[in-house]
């Protein structure tokens, strides 16, 4: 806006004119810099320099919008920093991609039509970036800069400033993950890599370019997506570089150091597994699982998927953090072909976020984490669901001994009772209402429990955990030797959780106008007015909050006043018929074809009848993340003329 090139070119002519001219010296960067300090240039670009970035940690107050306005659909909540020139930054460009070969044949997209997109979400020490989303093509046209604070958290004093010896102790890498968002909305993760951003500090003048060549996911990860050209620069540039020798050195020994510790636990993992093999052969089919491949086909051990997770100020409590994780929508690892067997992916923490789906051991991973972080005693539990299909939940012990099961995908608890196999037949014996059979391991971040009890069904096991007898545990030490924080490993460090961006009432609004349009060409198609009656739509709103109400809590509250407010809307000798349904996704298409799979459903929307009135609310509830929780009722009255 200042065209700052072209007074910066100016003033250099004019100083180069003046100070050149006496005698033909040499002109060194500080006389340049000096030239246009003394003309105030840099002082009015130092003003103007602002940089974008993502609100995700200072609470938003937005000011109270018009009635009529348009919501930019733009996902980050865009601010302007100002840059503090005490602090130490990496300033990384993307220019562009090249060769994502699958999408070769893709047409140029017209303006304004809907198309695929790729949207690149980073993660470092803390904070979060989001590209903006850009057209899939075969060179998908990137252009963006994200400016990341390198000394955030633990390190920099206000006073000092970080030097490059100190910043190659920081081995947290930048996490990139690349998300394809097709036409209907629906997201995949196409490439998630993590960036070794410290050769920057042994380039000369603190910039260099790298070509980053992308893998992709699950049975795909040794093959190439596509290449990332990518620009890194140190803000304020560094007084002296490192040299290449010494970066390496170091990356090296870090990469020595960590294959050590996972050579060491390798070893003691089989070890351990031997001797449980000892106790009874049969162990040998119970799902113990201590190594989990990642999105990228790496083996982790299980613990590092998990460590505690504060949600900051964005959910208050255990079980509203349940109904988060329950809302994330739930995908099975995508496998190429038919064939029995479960693709297996544990994706890291940002790249389920990012997708907003996942797995339910992804879910359960999460779950565990978040519990952990409110104080919980919690553990992943990997078992099986009926039919023997392979699941994963979470539990928790309190500390009275009560054992309570959390069901990640649904957000439900069940409290468990062992049965006793040894009591007499006449005692009667609780009745398990949780879906699971099987039980083989338990962990979390610090503990790895492998089930020894002569059975391994859940309703019989007893989880008393200090029991060697009945659960074997593994060393604390070589769990910690691998996990974080007491590791400098593989695993990546955690991302915090975001503020949804999601307008509820914009979006409420939004998918109730989309519905009463489908439903009125629907009943256009059979030959049907419609004839909408707002009050009573209006009157659905109570139900709804409590639904949701309900499956955060498990408390209902309110019902009564919403069944007065509902007769007294209709009139005597009508009859009133409602139906509600939950969704986690906001497309209303989609959430219609499901209805009508509903006879119920069906039966409203497809009402005959003298003086029929049809009603439609949906109440969107945010939550962290792009997670939400849909609600919708349908409802109609009309006159019984039976």
């Amino acid at each position: 806006q200042m065209d700052v090139h072209g007074r910066i070119r100016e003033v250099l002519a004019e100083t180069i004119r003046e100070e050149l001219a006496p005698e033909h010296q040499q002109l060194s960067t500080e006389d340049l810099i000096k030239a246009l300090r003394q003309r105030g240039i840099i002082d009015d670009v130092m003003k103007e320099l602002k940089f974008v970035t993502d609100v995700n940690e200072k609470e938003r107050t937005s000011p109270p919008k018009p009635s009529t306005h348009f919501v930019d659909r733009e996902p980050p909540v865009l601010k302007k920093t100002n840059i503090d020139p005490t602090r130490r930054y990496l300033y990384l460009q993307v220019l562009g991609g090249k060769a994502f070969l699958e999408h070769l044949q893709e047409p140029e997209p017209l303006p304004g039509q809907i198309c695929s997109t790729f949207t690149l979400c980073l993660h470092f020490r803390n904070q979060r970036f989001r590209s903006k989303p850009v057209p899939c093509a075969c060179e998908p046209d990137f252009h963006d800069g994200f400016l990341l604070e390198v000394h955030k958290d633990s390190l920099g004093d206000g006073s000092k400033m970080v030097d490059a010896t100190t910043m190659l102790s920081i081995c947290d890498p930048v996490h990139m993950v690349l998300i394809k968002t097709d036409t209907f909305g629906e997201t995949t993760l196409v490439a998630s890599y993590f960036l070794e951003w410290r050769s920057v500090l042994a380039a000369e003048n603190g910039v260099t370019n790298v070509a980053v060549e992308l893998l992709g996911v699950g049975t795909e990860s040794k093959v190439s997506v596509g290449v990332l050209n990518i620009r890194l620069e140190m803000y304020p540039q560094l007084s002296k570089t490192l040299s290449l020798e010494v970066t390496n050195t170091q990356f090296a020994l870090e990469r020595q150091k960590t294959a050590e510790k996972e050579r060491l636990f390798l070893v003691y993992a089989k070890q351990w597994w031997r001797e449980y093999l000892q106790i009874r052969p049969t162990h040998n089919v119970r799902l113990v699982k201590i190594f989990a491949q990642d999105e990228n086909g790496v083996n982790r051990p299980v613990c590092s998927y998990i460590r505690p997770l504060r949600a900051g100020r964005l959910l208050d409590t255990p079980r509203q953090a349940a109904r988060f994780v329950s809302v994330l929508g739930y995908e099975r690892a995508p496998v190429i072909g038919g064939g029995a067997g479960k693709q297996e992916q544990w994706c890291t923490l940002l790249s389920f976020l990012c997708r907003n789906k996942g797995d339910c051991e992804d879910h359960a991973n999460l779950l565990c984490s978040l519990l952990l972080a409110f104080g919980l005693e919690a553990f992943v539990c990997v078992g099986t669901k009926a039919k023997g299909v392979p699941h994963t939940w979470v539990m928790t012990c309190g500390t009275d001994g009560t054992i309570t099961f959390w069901e990640s995908l649904t957000g439900h608890r069940y409290i468990h009772r062992p049965i006793n196999p040894d009591d007499p037949p006449l005692v009667e014996q609780p009745k398990p209402l949780y879906p699971y059979r099987t039980i083989g391991c338990i962990f979390n971040h610090q503990k790895f429990f492998g089930n020894c009890q002569p059975s391994d069904a859940v309703e019989v096991c007893v989880f008393d955990l200090h029991d060697e007898s009945r659960w074997k545990p593994m060393s604390g030490e070589a769990i910690k030797s691998v996990c974080p924080p007491g590791s400098t490993s593989s695993v990546p460090p955690f991302p915090p959780l975001c503020a949804s961006t999601v307008d509820a009432a914009v979006t409420s609004n939004e998918i109730e106008l989309q519905l009463r349009i489908l439903v009125s060409e629907h009943r256009k198609d059979l030959g049907l007015s419609t004839v909408w009656d707002d009050h009573l739509s209006y009157l659905l709103s109570p139900a709804l909050a409590a639904y949701e109400l309900e499956r955060t809590t498990g408390i209902s509250a309110g019902n009564e006043e919403f069944q007065d407010a509902v007769r007294r809307a209709v009139p005597d000798g009508h009859t009133f018929k409602g139906f509600p349904i939950h969704f986690v996704y906001r497309n209303a298409r989609r959430a219609f074809a499901t209805c009508l799979r509903s006879p119920f459903c069906e039966e409203i929307i497809c009402c005959r009848g003298d003086q029929v009135r049809l009603a439609v609310r949906v109440r969107v509830f945010p939550y962290p993340e792009s997670a939400c929780a849909v609600w919708i009722m349908f409802a109609c009255k009309y006159r019984s003329v039976l």
